[in-house]
């Protein structure tokens, strides 16, 4: 994990990869508590009898949402930021799912600081440049830019 010791240390690691997460099992039962939170219980997800017929490799697969609402265990699993009162999510840009993340896989998370900004009063906008790897998958589940304001 890497430890920020202050907003300068953030602004000049922008355009520095910062580091993968541990891997995150997505199991079947993750996905359908995620489906009855969100109320998207589409049969991919959940219908493990059907996607075993239906679905190419016959498992059910992830909500694509499931996996970017990890971008954030993801992103505090890299790195820290000494002095911080709060943070918070302040939205996501460019969010592109590129490839389907089935039941029993594994996904993490790398991290790379892609631009900071100083916001009044004493904060700092970073967006975070995302990519969900899926283990031993050739394309990445999701990219996105993170978008948080840190306050000190």
């Amino acid at each position: 994990m890497r430890i920020f010791d202050g907003f300068d240390e953030i602004r000049s690691a922008v355009g520095q990869e910062i580091g993968a997460s541990e891997w995150v099992e997505i199991t079947q039962d993750r996905i359908n508590m995620f489906a009855e939170a969100t109320c998207d219980e589409q049969w991919i997800h959940v219908n493990q009898a059907r996607a075993e017929k239906e679905l190419p490799g016959g498992r059910t697969i992830a909500h694509g949402l499931l996996s970017l609402s990890l971008a954030p265990m993801f992103v505090r699993s890299v790195m820290g930021l000494k002095g911080l009162k709060n943070t918070l999510n302040y939205g996501a840009d460019r969010i592109r799912y590129l490839a389907p993340v089935p039941a029993g896989s594994r996904i993490r998370g790398r991290t790379m600081i892609a631009a900071a900004e100083e916001v009044p009063p004493n904060g700092l906008r970073v967006n975070y440049r995302m990519v969900i790897e899926i283990e031993g998958g050739q394309r990445p589940a999701c990219v996105a830019e993170l978008i948080a304001l840190h306050y000190r």
